[in-house]
């Protein structure tokens, strides 16, 4: 199927009867949080000119499919589809936009077919616009560039990735629009700048920038890389409001990533933030799952690297850096901080031209790529990159985790001092040949040999007295990208297989049209793409080896359901007649579970069953509350009816163990 053509895949509810009782009443629909739901539609001959113009990209789409920056021109094409397909217009000025941008796609598309050599707008100075395929769901996504009209490009040249703040109503088609006209900035006080090339992620436009939206910044990092010459060592990150918290969680979980994190105001955790107290804390499964997210978890990795706060003097806001200020200190560390005098939620002209000049040292300096000394605090395997250190296996995940590893560089020996560390990887810099070198991990010596090839990284792990030996993971067990929760599968290519037909519980049915129905609309919604679908049948190795698989039904109603379960073992048993999991019984009529587990047929890709994203339109208004809501498992009771918070009554949930068990 074309991905610019891919069809959505809509399970229209119904009405389900059960033997001598009236029919099911539908499950009530969940409004829409995000993007509002507007009241000013676009006049109905515009909206049919504009609908003529999109029908008639279709086959223009398809025509430069898989040239070279055909996603520059299917961005905007999107853009103007999703705004008509779910009324994002909240003012008649925003009516000319549609038209405004499809001429520019017109523009771009007659270049393409003409098949000249490279695009005309990768030479532009100024503001522009360009695209990208995800490759969580292939959509073609946006980004926004400022290129100084003086910077010299036949050189490695610095990179700003600022990321924006929370807009609503600023969807695809208002984001393009802005980043068309103009800069964004630091407040838009840096517009003149001959420094560095500045690139706007749209970050799946309103999530926090987690989610999809985190995976949103890596990937457009590595396209403007792609097209311009970028100093890798020369790339800052840094963002206000929402943007400010993504610099924060970003700038910590990948710090390794970037020369310098620059946070404006937003929000650095959850409990504080949202002034919540223990009387008001939601259960321990979700309490834990802040862990995911919340920075103080990720302190010492702000160590890696110069991080810079900065706050008005009367914003609310300032709350985030005071919040990491005093998670810094408490590891032993100093944060800059600056204030703007008298300022709300917004730069002073006398603090940019601080930041900004801190920018420049930074990036003079730049990030040493093999530092001698790495700091790496974590929560999940997810996280568990530093630099030349990789953590493979946690004691338990949820802990909290750290390693402060030294390696001098013209040295052959690599000290670490490790907590909640079961196994690891020491990778070498290119062409370095690491045989023969001693670890030296928590007192214990472990003396590596030389083969007679060059050794490019080590590997040791803990044995089962807890003592450090050579050698990788044994047998299942959680890894980096394979180690939960339920939403960890939404980060990477996934392929939802929904039920073959309907299965014989039919208040089971009911719900699983609506979930599914509920995921498909807030992927396309609130992600701002459109997943891949296919019938259990059609899935064949080469998606299962691509792609977590995400299964709807029952195994009476989808055939891998049936498949996968039989491969489990003990961790679940799921019949007409018995639902076991958890060392728990469960009545299989009025409950249903939800997973994420490796997949059986491909254990270094997960399946997920019966869940999409676990957040919901009653945590879409706060991006702090945007964090995953369920573990590894959960039991659903099927007598109450999902709505804004949850997919139903979660009676029981938890994590898997570090084998999956």
């Amino acid at each position: 199927m074309s991905r610019f053509t891919a069809a959505l895949t809509v399970s229209l509810l119904f009405t389900a009867f059960l033997p001598g009782q009236d029919a099911l009443a539908p499950i009530p629909a969940i409004d829409r949080r995000i993007p509002p739901i507007s009241d000013i539609f676009l006049p109905a001959d515009e909206r049919e000119t504009i609908e003529k113009r999109l029908a008639g990209f279709e086959d223009k789409l398809f025509e430069i499919s898989g040239e070279e920056y055909d996603a520059d021109v299917a961005v905007l094409v999107k853009a103007v589809e999703y705004a008509l397909r779910h009324n994002e217009f909240y003012s008649d000025k925003e009516f000319a936009l549609p038209a405004k941008i499809l001429d520019l796609a017109d523009e771009r598309f007659k270049e393409r077919a003409n098949l000249e050599p490279t695009a005309s707008w990768l030479k532009e100075r100024g503001l522009t616009v360009r695209g990208y395929w995800s490759s969580i769901d292939e959509s073609a996504q946006p980004y926004g560039l400022e290129i100084p009209e003086n910077l010299d490009l036949s050189k490695p040249v610095p990179l700003l990735v600022w990321l924006h703040g929370r807009g609503d109503k600023i969807t695809d088609l208002h984001f393009i629009q802005r980043c068309l006209t103009r800069s964004q900035t630091l407040g838009g006080k840096v517009a003149d700048q001959q420094d560095a090339i500045i690139v706007h992620p749209f970050g799946r436009h309103c999530v926090g920038w987690k989610h999809a939206g985190e995976i949103d910044v890596l990937e457009v990092i590595e396209a403007v890389k792609a097209d311009y010459n970028i100093d890798p060592d020369k790339i800052a990150l840094a963002g206000f409001s929402m943007g400010g918290a993504g610099a924060w969680h970003i700038g910590a979980h990948y710090r390794d990533q970037f020369c310098a994190v620059h946070a404006g105001a937003g929000f650095a955790e959850t409990a504080r933030y949202n002034r919540l107290t223990p009387e008001t804390f939601p259960s321990e499964i979700e309490q834990t799952l802040w862990g995911v997210y919340d920075v103080p978890n990720y302190t010492r990795n702000l160590f890696n690297g110069p991080v810079l706060a900065y706050s008005g003097e009367e914003d609310k806001q300032k709350q985030a850096a005071d919040v990491m200020a005093e998670a810094i200190a408490a590891e032993g560390g100093e944060l800059r901080h600056i204030i703007g005098p008298g300022m709300g939620h917004k730069y002073h002209d006398d603090s940019v031209k601080e930041i900004w000049s801190w920018l420049k040292e930074s990036w003079e300096q730049g990030r040493d790529p093999h530092p001698e000394t790495v700091e790496l605090q974590t929560r999940t395997l997810r996280y568990g990159k530093m630099h030349w250190l990789t953590l493979t296996g946690l004691d338990e995940h949820w802990q909290d985790t750290r390693v402060s590893a030294s390696w001098p560089k013209e040295g052959s020996e690599i000290t670490l001092t490790t907590k909640n560390v079961s196994s690891f990887r020491i990778d070498a810099p290119l062409d370095q040949d690491i045989g023969g070198f001693l670890l030296k991990i928590d007192g214990q010596d472990l003396q590596s040999v030389s083969p007679g090839f060059p050794v490019s990284s080590l590997s040791a792990r803990k044995n089962a007295e807890g003592n450090w030996k050579w050698g990788t993971p044994q047998g299942l067990s959680k890894q980096p990208g394979l180690q939960g929760p339920i939403d960890d599968a939404f980060l990477s290519r996934f392929l939802v297989v929904p039920p073959d037909s309907k299965g014989g519980n039919l208040l089971l049915n009911r719900w699983v049209d609506f979930e599914l129905d509920h995921f498909t609309h807030r992927w396309r919604e609130l992600m701002r793409g459109e997943f891949e679908s296919k019938e259990s049948e059609d899935v064949d190795s080469v998606d299962a080896a691509e792609a977590n698989l995400i299964l709807w039904g029952d195994p009476s109603s989808n055939l891998l359901i049936a498949e996968v379960i039989e491969q489990m073992g003990n961790v679940i048993t799921w019949t007409d007649e018995t639902l076991q999991i958890g060392g728990r019984t469960y009545d299989p009529k009025t409950h249903v579970p939800v997973l994420i587990y490796p997949n059986p047929i491909q254990p270094e890709r997960y399946i997920v069953i019966n869940s999409g994203l676990t957040f919901r339109e009653g945590h879409d208004r706060t991006n702090s509350l945007q964090n995953p809501k369920l573990p590894d498992w959960a039991v659903i009771h099927l007598g109450t009816d999902p709505d804004n918070l949850a997919p139903g009554k979660i009676v029981a949930s938890g994590f898997f163990d570090e084998s999956w068990k």
